[in-house]
């Protein structure tokens, strides 16, 4: 499930004091060893197991919320505003809250502090094999999180993937393209690939690459000049002289060309426009139809 954008800080304030409230009524049982735990002493352990799970999970949910305090007015941010280095230190305590619970359940059947670091040393270097991927997976997704370089909402192109990150979880990066689809790559891909994040720009790039026989003579200046007339009634997104053509190759029978076009800002309507507009030109130039008809 993808994580709402802002973060409910009214029940992150609720959920510590629900936590904090049954840990002091566990505590005050635990001290004055009502008689019910005597009668059923399996009541008595359910209530210590709980303590030990609640004490450090109350714990750490004061710490993280402190440092998002921080963090939230260090940067100057929306105190409900959720972003990268939010949602690692979200992860971060809900694998903490893991290993918690794991601790207090063996702690309920009395197993031998040894005997369990000994077999949690064994299993976690049988998982550490078996999941290596899903293992390296958590790792790149907290160290993207963590990093300033990609933002929740930014629009990037990752490979053949172009979108906007709608969420980071420890295992994959899901964007949405164009398209309104979810691409959903692993974190393991994303940390290794190269990333273009057009949201860092002052401007969005529109690119197409199409090839043109070699028999038709057509050279970068004229398309430009061509694709400038296709979009002249559509540029009130488009900046001044912001349309070049580049060759990228030249093979026997065509020539590679790549169009580029600088948006003043993200706009997917316009975008599409613009793009449907040029692939209009392409399309009718290839076809021998050299004059345009501007509408």
């Amino acid at each position: 499930m993808i994580e709402d954008k802002e973060r409910q800080t009214g029940k992150e304030l609720l959920m510590i004091l629900v936590k904090a409230l049954i840990c002091l009524v566990l505590i005050y049982f635990y001290i004055s060893n009502p008689e019910i735990y005597k009668e059923y002493p399996t009541l008595d352990k359910i209530a210590d197991t709980s303590i030990l799970f609640l004490g450090p999970s109350l714990i750490i949910s004061v710490i993280r919320l402190i440092v998002i305090y921080w963090y939230v007015k260090k940067h100057k941010l929306k105190k409900n505003i959720k972003d990268n280095f939010i949602l690692g230190i979200n992860r971060v305590v809900s694998i903490l809250n893991t290993v918690f619970f794991a601790i207090a359940f063996t702690s309920f059947f009395d197993v031998n502090p040894k005997d369990l670091i000994f077999s949690v040393s064994i299993v976690a270097a049988a998982l550490a094999v078996t999941f290596k991927d899903y293992i390296a997976n958590m790792i790149n997704g907290l160290i993207i999180m963590f990093s300033d370089r990609l933002s929740l909402g930014d629009h990037i192109r990752l490979g053949e993937h172009e979108g906007k990150i709608l969420d980071i979880t420890l295992i994959n990066m899901i964007l949405q393209n164009e398209d309104s689809d979810m691409v959903i790559i692993p974190n393991s891909v994303a940390f290794s690939s190269v990333i273009i994040n057009q949201s860092k720009q002052n401007t969005k790039k529109l690119s197409i690459e199409f090839d043109m026989p070699l028999k038709n003579g057509y050279t970068p200046a004229f398309l430009e000049e061509y694709l400038n007339k296709a979009i002249a009634n559509n540029t009130e997104n488009v900046m001044e002289g912001g349309l070049s053509v580049k060759t990228i190759a030249i093979n026997k029978d065509a020539a590679i060309f790549k169009v580029m076009v600088l948006l003043k800002h993200y706009d997917k309507v316009k975008e599409r426009v613009v793009r449907r507009l040029l692939n209009t030109a392409l399309l009718r130039l290839a076809a021998g139809q050299d004059e345009l008809e501007i509408h």
